[in-house]
């Protein structure tokens, strides 16, 4: 009897724990299939197997849509919030870019371009004014003592030919030479005219007034000056009657064979210009006309306001068609070719510290891409790193896209991107260290708004504080957000005070740099709060 009782109970006690073992074994595998698996800022093992059943569309992974950093490989209630996760789908991915819709592009004006590559040639490109050739101006001078009896020449900037008379001097000191040198050839004395014609050429009468004085026989009295080169009088510092003595400055002529080019060359480009380097140049007015010439010299000095040098270059104008002051574009250098990677110019946005070019992806995905651009060739902009050839990128359009799709909070998670030779980059997740918040409590981080925009909701007040009001809301499908419950800033301490826990409200509310913030609560069957 003893020995069937002990038999009985060692039963009962196995299956006691037979049960027990049971009962946590099949509880264990239960919570496993309805928690999802947390995989923070990384996707899914295999996302080729999740296909939504009701749409048909891949999965990529479920998210927290208030806490986007954290991706899960099964659907489930969010661990942060008081809702569902949500699905992503593949076709509506674009990584670090934004996707703007084929009506929007139209809307917008969006227009692409393609990535080439040109042969071009190793020259600057740069903008210079006409100047007179110093090295080509003459100065006419007296060389005695004398009166200006005649001025040919009545104004500066006055056009003259080589040999056209400038004026006509009046030089008594050569009367008595000239009356001695004649009296004595009448006399017929040829050793004391010789020695008389000698002492007239030292007293720098020219050759030619001693020769018209032999035929007429007469004294010469008025010396001509003509000018030596065809030009333009620069200066003329004389009047009619003036006194003038030797080395006295009657004109200044300035050739106009040759002109002067100053152009304007950039101090990180001042290693490609030297002297004696070919330049061609033309005028905006006759685009046609090319003039050849050479960089005579760099001169010495860095303008502190441009951060430029000025080159001096010399251009051939013997059909005298160009004159000071005129604006021309320069090309200078003419090196071999050079195969480079172009885009158009205003397709680059520059933030000041980077450049930036917006690259068309599959699915109307636009992704900001970094640069490093070279010279501007025209209308088009080198481009070193970061591009390849016939890459799609938006040519116009960009700064609409900034403003309508939120583009600046794309582009400072580009900061530390890296950007390999191939253009792709690599980046990491911006909210991968985010800490998540609380159940009840505000993300600091919207998946998708635009800033000062008002949007609207519908739920129940859960509780009031000074601080906030926490509703349980339906969904909002502006911002894509399900059903929660969530905390709302209010704009002030004494606001909506006729509001209490356990209303229905219909609330509106925008985004502000602090979070969510109320901008009015009206209460079921009620006015404005």
């Amino acid at each position: 009897m003893k020995t069937n009782t002990a038999a009985k109970t060692l039963v009962l006690v196995l299956a006691g724990a037979g049960l027990a073992f049971g009962g946590y074994w099949m509880g264990s595998n239960h919570g496993a299939t309805e928690s999802p698996t947390v995989t923070a800022g990384a996707a899914p093992a295999d996302p080729g197997n999740n296909v939504d059943p009701k749409t048909g569309r891949k999965v990529l992974y479920w998210h927290d849509p208030m806490v986007p950093g954290h991706k899960f490989d099964k659907p489930g209630k969010s661990p942060f919030m008081d809702m569902q996760l949500v699905p992503v789908y593949a076709d509506e991915v674009s990584e670090g870019g934004v996707k703007v819709s084929p009506t929007l592009q139209q809307n917008l004006g969006i227009r692409y371009a393609t990535v080439r590559r040109q042969e071009s040639r190793d020259a600057i490109e740069l903008v210079g004014t006409t100047q007179f050739a110093e090295s080509a101006a003459e100065v006419i001078q007296s060389r005695v003592t004398g009166y200006i009896d005649h001025l040919y020449v009545r104004t500066p900037m006055q056009r003259i030919k080589r040999g056209e008379p400038v004026a006509s001097l009046f030089v008594p000191d050569w009367i008595a030479p000239q009356e001695e040198y004649l009296a004595l050839k009448r006399a017929g004395n040829t050793a004391l005219a010789a020695d008389a014609r000698q002492r007239m050429k030292a007293m720098s009468i020219p050759d030619g007034l001693i020769a018209q004085a032999d035929r007429t026989g007469q004294s010469q009295k008025h010396l001509t000056l003509t000018s030596p080169v065809n030009g333009v009088v620069t200066d003329l510092a004389v009047r009619d009657g003036a006194m003038v003595s030797p080395g006295v400055t009657i004109a200044k002529v300035a050739g106009m064979d040759k002109v002067w080019l100053v152009a304007e060359v950039p101090e990180a480009l001042l290693n490609s210009a030297h002297p004696g380097l070919a330049v061609e140049a033309t005028f905006s007015g006759d685009p046609s006309r090319k003039y050849a010439g050479k960089v005579r010299e760099i001169l010495p000095g860095v303008s502190t306001a441009t951060r430029t040098v000025q080159a001096r270059l010399e251009l051939d104008n013997r059909d005298g068609s160009l004159i000071p002051g005129m604006l021309m574009r320069v090309r200078m250098g003419e090196d071999k070719p050079v195969s480079r990677l172009l885009v158009p110019t205003e397709a680059v946005i520059t933030t000041g510290k980077r450049s930036v070019v917006l690259v068309a992806g599959d699915n109307n995905s636009l992704q900001p891409v970094e640069v490093t651009t070279g010279r501007d060739i025209g209308d088009s902009t080198e481009i070193l790193t970061g591009l390849n050839e016939a890459q799609r990128v938006v040519a116009s359009g960009q700064f609409l896209i900034d403003s309508e799709a939120s583009l600046k909070s794309i582009l400072p998670k580009f900061a530390g991107a890296q950007q390999s030779g191939n253009g792709n980059q690599t980046s990491q997740p911006a909210s991968a260290n985010a800490q998540p918040p609380q159940q009840g409590q505000q993300a600091n981080s919207p998946p998708s708004s635009s800033a000062g925009k008002v949007y609207h909701g519908l739920g129940k007040v859960e509780k009031v504080t000074a601080e906030s009001v926490t509703f349980s809301h339906q969904p909002i499908p502006e911002l894509k957000w399900p059903a929660m419950t969530m905390d709302f800033k209010k704009p002030g301490k004494d606001a909506f005070p006729d509001i209490k826990p356990g209303q229905d409200a219909e609330f509106s509310f925008r985004e502000s740099n602090d979070g969510y913030k109320l901008e009015s609560v009206t209460s079921a069957g009620r006015g404005k709060r």
